[in-house]
């Protein structure tokens, strides 16, 4: 899943981080996957990662953080996984803006009842520092987000696939519940620009629950 060109770009210091991000997936995922495999997807997601990152000091933690998430949708793809819960993938083009604030709000009234992951098309190298203010507002905290691709697992581990721009790069696969949010994209607008479009996901999310039968938890 990851060339050997990709693998010469990690320098020895976030080699051995991975390779401790690697212990410890390996024993999280004990009896589900093995280290060969966890280790194969720490490498590719590094690789996804490392082409948009910002700050490569940070490269291990969130290429762990990144790996977690594709494993835990791998393991409901082949059903090692069974929690019966709503899974909902949030998609837009940058992942740093519309379906990271979605992805929020979901976390934030949904709690344990479901699941939610996001992605973009094109992803960026952060989070919209402003998308962060206006979900602060709400009491939100997103600044530990950042921007991933999507990867075939993730999508065909979710229930519902909401789009919000991304137009033909979004994945296609069928039973799944595919809904588009048309949403302006605020990249580069203000506060006070950017709160009307973080009012109407609030609005957009909590109605997905109700059709979900998710109870609200905050």
């Amino acid at each position: 899943m990851t060339s050997d060109s990709a693998r010469a770009t990690i320098t020895l210091d976030q080699e051995a981080a991975i390779d401790s991000a690697a212990a410890r997936l390996s024993a999280e995922f004990a009896g589900t996957f093995g280290r060969e495999t966890i280790e194969r997807f720490l490498h590719a997601s590094y690789a996804e990662l490392a082409a948009t990152a910002k700050v490569p000091n940070y490269l291990p933690l969130l290429t762990e953080k990144f790996a977690r998430q594709r494993l835990r949708a791998l393991a409901r793809v082949d059903g090692l996984q069974a929690d019966g819960k709503p899974t909902v993938l949030f998609l837009c083009v940058h992942n740093a803006g519309r379906s990271q604030m979605a992805l929020g709000f979901f976390q934030h009234y949904a709690a344990e009842h479901g699941i939610a992951w996001s992605g973009g098309s094109e992803p960026g190298n952060q989070v919209s520092p402003v998308a962060i203010e206006v979900m602060a507002e709400r009491g939100i905290d997103i600044s530990e987000e950042y921007p991933k691709p999507w990867t075939d697992e993730v999508v065909r581990a979710a229930d519902v696939v909401i789009t919000m721009g991304c137009g033909d790069a979004c994945p296609v696969f069928p039973g799944k519940r595919y809904e588009e949010w048309t949403l302006p994209d605020p990249a580069g607008w203000t506060v006070d620009g950017v709160r009307p479009v973080r009012d109407e996901i609030e609005r957009r999310v909590l109605l997905l629950l109700e059709e979900l039968e998710i109870p609200v938890g905050a």
